[in-house]
């Protein structure tokens, strides 16, 4: 064999490369968790950081993998450090990181059942199980797909070969029929992006009315659809966030799903962030009414500890799955017998990761009561920041939390004449340039906010206090 074939397949090499790399990454999460690494996100502009890359890529004095390892961890975020407040990406539980090493060495494709049979099979049993706590019947089922936009773009390619009431894949579209589709403009932007990645255009999103909370306003559901009936639009499905990317709400799915069932339109929940509630007894009430979906989205990397990108796609009828990509209406399927075993006809990918494996290892070997403990003790943590901020007279917070992400923004009374949106952007900027803290902003109705989202397990209250005391000296230095 080729002399640098065999090194790159040599079972020895790997060996020692995996020792070193499991070395190297189990002395980095104790230094996450005893607090060691000062920085959470090392900042570089991308200018500096690529020109730094350019020369470590020609230097040949440390041309080994540990040494390529060590760098790449120095120069990024660090997810599982309690001072990561950004964005909601989970620091993924060590054992579901060492089932997705397994996952890249196997490779096993999944397109067909012969391609990926272990994996396969554990992706029925995943989704059984998520069903089951989801509430949903017998007859519900889905599949895992890469990521929430393509989860919100299946389940939506769904609603409108079920509800446009023709066979639009062989058709296409009827110019006579406005295809629609009611949305929150609190939603994820990957639902807009759906819509038009399937041609509908901005003409097709319905923007419903939110009420003091920032959730759909249900008493004015009906009169957001009456008046688009009568300008001619078909409306075909409804979404509902579980729960907003930007504050952290819950809509109200109950009656969201009386609406729908009313009008016989797709109800679609956009549960990436939240839907992992249900798996908490103490906060399944904010998901109650999910279970009348006819299909959610809940990212595993989210919420549920696993590495991304895992995306649930559930439908209450498991036979409206194969309606995604098939080509045909549900009457011709339900005429066929489908080969569950044959994942592809369900998904946007052919060659699919086997993403089932991360998933089925956390819950064979911790069970339920780990996703119950991560969400419960992230959601009572963001409740009692938010008691602090409410009581503070030098922070304004959005919202009451819900979930696990709390918006507020920085005051300071004692000036005045001062814009505050500059002041949180100015704030949010130097915290991220130096490095100690990670958070991110948002727009709510055009005023700037800072926004937490509390994903690290190890975050206490104390860490929470400390940012506070960060950001009121950020702005006396300012």
């Amino acid at each position: 064999m080729n002399e640098l074939l065999e090194r790159a397949f040599d079972p020895e090499n790997f060996r020692k490369n995996g020792h070193e790399l499991i070395d190297l990454l189990s002395d980095y999460l104790a230094a996450c968790r005893s607090g060691e690494v000062r920085k959470v996100l090392p900042w570089k502009d991308p200018e500096s950081l690529k020109n730094e890359w350019v020369e470590y890529d020609k230097n040949e004095e440390n041309k080994t993998p540990v040494s390529l390892f060590k760098k790449i961890i120095d120069g990024s975020i660090h997810l599982h450090d309690p001072n990561n407040m950004g964005h909601q990406v989970v620091p993924p539980a060590p054992l579901a990181a060492l089932a997705d090493l397994l996952e890249a060495v196997l490779n096993n494709s999944m397109a067909v059942y012969e391609v990926g049979p272990a994996s396969t099979i554990i992706e029925t049993i995943v989704m059984d199980w998520l069903r089951v706590k989801l509430g949903l019947g017998e007859s519900s089922g889905g599949v895992l797909t890469s990521g929430g936009t393509i989860g919100n773009l299946t389940a939506l390619l769904t609603a409108r070969q079920n509800k446009a009431g023709y066979n639009i894949w062989e058709k296409g579209y009827d110019k006579q029929k406005q295809l629609s589709v009611m949305v929150s403009p609190e939603s994820h932007y990957s639902v807009s992006r759906a819509l038009k990645i399937m041609g509908m255009g901005e003409n097709s999103i319905i923007k419903l009315p939110i009420n003091s909370e920032r959730k759909i306003d249900h008493d004015l559901l009906e009169t957001s659809y009456i008046n688009a009936v009568k300008s001619g639009k078909k409306v075909i499905a409804i979404v509902a966030n579980a729960c907003t990317t930007s504050t952290g709400v819950y809509d109200p799915l109950m009656k969201i799903s009386e609406f729908s069932k009313k009008y016989d339109i797709w109800f679609h929940v956009d549960a990436a962030h939240g839907g992992g509630a249900v798996l908490s007894e103490k906060y399944r009430y904010l998901t109650k009414g999910i279970e009348f979906a006819d299909s959610i989205v809940i990212d595993f990397h989210k919420m549920l500890l696993t590495p991304a990108l895992t995306t649930a796609v559930v439908f209450r009828k498991g036979i409206n799955a194969y309606e995604t990509f098939s080509q045909k209406a549900s009457y011709l399927l339900n005429e066929q017998k489908q080969n569950w075993y044959d994942i592809a006809e369900r998904t946007l990918e052919c060659t699919k990761k086997m993403m089932g494996i991360k998933v089925y290892t956390l819950i064979k070997i911790y069970g339920d009561k780990l996703f119950e403990e991560y969400i419960t003790r992230a959601y009572d943590l963001a409740s009692e920041f938010g008691s602090i901020l409410e009581k503070s007279r030098d922070f304004e917070l959005a919202e009451t939390p819900e979930s696990n992400i709390v918006c507020f923004r920085y005051l300071n009374p004692d000036r005045d004449n001062i814009d505050l949106n500059t002041v949180n952007k100015s704030i949010r900027e130097r915290i991220k340039n130096h490095g100690e803290y990670y958070i991110v902003q948002t727009e709510i109705d055009g005023d700037t906010y800072l926004r937490t989202t509390l994903m690290s397990p190890f975050t206490t209250l104390n860490h929470l206090k400390k940012l506070l005391k960060r950001i009121r000296e950020t702005e006396i230095q300012n």
